[in-house]
């Protein structure tokens, strides 16, 4: 690509990492004769490992990787299937198998993955190109012009190895993660309420924690030494330490705190990290401490939770990944906001390949798309306090989980993303949920400021819950309008008798426990339970 004269492209990506060259591969499943550029500002091949954080995916995500994408030869072969997500009530104990372990004892029907970054981004590299995406790496965006009206092309300088180019774009992405040119040029930068901090590094070793214990009893609970492929959360109040462990051999080891129990200035280095660890997760500490030599890198965030005034325009320009909004890494949404990001840009330029207007629907799956944002932010503003309590946030993974996979997970997998006719029949269900999600998330806080945190030497085994498991089995269904509808009404219903159970079980313990907005909504619309709803208790038994 020379300076003179501008060549013109259907889309120019800003950012060829996860977002950027998903998004390329996406366009180029759906649209064979599309032109798409991708200006990556790395260098590749990126190292393996030690390359960015994010390494573990959810279903929507997954679902999106081998299935949407057509990945799946890779997915299963040079990356890791993921064990569930796996919390230990392990503050300041050794003694792991004597404490409160959330987790499934087998692995349920969807699979997930624990994803080296740096295997994967160079996978996508060489995928997108051969797929007749133009990649460029070593590039750098010096200068960007927005098209004035819709029969301009948008107008971007970017320079490689000194050489300056100038590329015009109908489309105009903007995936180059935090440092947001777009957000910025346009102003679009917003925060929220959500104000926690993280730190990681990458150790050159397995940290198999299905060693932690000689206890034959403990290791039985699950399928033999499968427990280290999990994201495991070590949990306590104000924070949770996760461990994923990589294709490469490398585990990836993070600390997410909120800074009014646990400040930034106490882990901010390896060395304090470390001194963290000896007080807070010990047992972690003495794994990590024969092997400081196999440290692989080091990085911090402040206050890594942001959103964005808008991420789709009908003036053909959008943003995707960290690009436009990032939410917090306890449930690993990043992968999943985008999937559906990309889908909706994908079929934004669908529509304008085919001359329809974009403005409105623009407007719309912008909405929709914020809409998820406030969903999932719920799952984390202030709610880390209550991460160390053994008998809440059991409780609340089971309600976030099921929030999760009944309805935002159905929506994607079921492809109802974009039917804006289908979604518009549901708006009254979507809406309800959306409320009751938010006030079950202010029971949790409050009943977790009377709970008595007992930390009992049991293990909660999700995949013990009959209709939990058939709820993760449920989104490999394909459904027609009328099934999807009924489907996401029993979601629905599912969600109110289960808000039910959790009002009871706090309150049995807890008489003067206040009901809050929840008590409220469960009785404008109690739960009517449908054939299709469960029956039995929905919750682990009390202890």
């Amino acid at each position: 690509m020379t300076a003179t004269p501008p060549h013109q492209h259907d889309v120019v990506i800003m950012g060829g990492g996860l977002a950027g060259l998903t998004l390329a591969l996406q366009l180029k499943r759906r649209f064979a004769d599309i032109d798409v550029v991708v200006l990556e500002r790395r260098a590749h091949p990126v190292p393996h490992a030690a390359h960015k954080v994010g390494e573990s995916s959810v279903e929507i995500g997954a679902h999106y990787f081998d299935t949407v994408l057509g990945l799946r030869p890779h997915m299963h072969g040079a990356q890791l299937r993921k064990f569930g997500f796996r919390f230990f009530f392990s503050e300041g104990r050794r003694d792991i198998d004597q404490v409160t372990e959330v987790g499934a004892s087998r692995y349920l029907s969807v699979p997930s993955y624990q994803i080296d970054r740096g295997i994967f981004e160079n996978y996508l590299g060489e995928e997108a190109a051969r797929n007749g995406v133009r990649f460029v790496d070593s590039a750098m965006v010096r200068s960007l012009e927005l098209a004035e009206d819709a029969h301009q092309p948008h107008r971007i300088e970017w320079s490689q190895e000194g050489k300056t180019h100038t590329v015009h774009a109908r489309w105009l992405v903007d995936a180059c993660g935090r440092a947001g040119m777009l957000k910025r040029k346009l102003g679009l930068a917003q925060a929220n309420a959500h104000d926690c901090n993280a730190v990681w590094f990458r150790i050159g070793d397995r940290i198999t924690i299905d060693d932690w214990s000689d206890d034959p009893a403990w290791r039985a609970r699950c399928e033999p030494r499968a427990r280290w492929l999990s994201t495991n959360h070590l949990v306590g109040a104000g924070y949770w330490v996760w461990l994923i462990p990589l294709a490469s051999g490398s585990h990836s080891v993070g600390i997410v705190a909120d800074p009014r129990l646990h400040p930034l200035d106490t882990m901010d280095t390896f060395d304090k990290a470390m001194q963290w660890f000896q007080t807070w997760q010990p047992r972690l500490y003495d794994e990590l401490d024969g092997k400081r030599h196999l440290l692989q890198d080091f990085a911090f965030f402040r206050n890594f939770s942001y959103g964005c005034k808008q991420v789709f325009s009908g003036k053909r320009w959008a943003l995707t990944g960290e690009a436009g909004l990032f939410l917090d890494p306890f449930y690993s949404p990043g992968s999943d906001f985008i999937a559906v990001g990309n889908t909706y840009i994908t079929d934004l330029i669908a529509h304008d390949r085919a001359g329809h207007a974009l403005e409105a629907r623009a407007q719309l799956y912008d909405q929709i798309y914020h809409s998820f944002y406030e969903s999932t932010l719920a799952l984390y503003t202030d709610q880390y306090p209550l991460f160390g309590d053994p008998e809440v946030l059991p409780v609340k993974v089971i309600w976030d989980y099921t929030y999760y996979w009944g309805v935002l997970s159905q929506i994607f997998f079921q492809q109802r993303l974009t039917d804006m006719a289908v979604l518009g029949s549901l708006r009254e269900e979507l809406q309800d949920c959306q409320r009751l999600n938010f006030a079950v998330q202010d029971f949790l806080r409050a009943w977790s400021g009377v709970s008595r945190r007992r930390n009992r030497p049991v293990m909660l085994d999700q995949a013990a819950l009959p209709w939990f498991a058939e709820l993760n089995r449920s989104l490999n269904d394909r459904l027609d309008d009328e099934a999807f509808k009924a489907r996401m009404r029993a979601s629905a219903e599912r969600l109110r008798a289960l808000a039910m159970e959790i009002l009871e079980r706090a309150r049995h313990d807890n008489p003067t426990l206040a009901a809050g907005e929840l008590g409220t909504l469960l009785a404008e619309k109690p739960a009517r339970l449908r054939s299709d709803a469960p029956s039995e208790a929905m919750l682990f038994e009390p202890g």
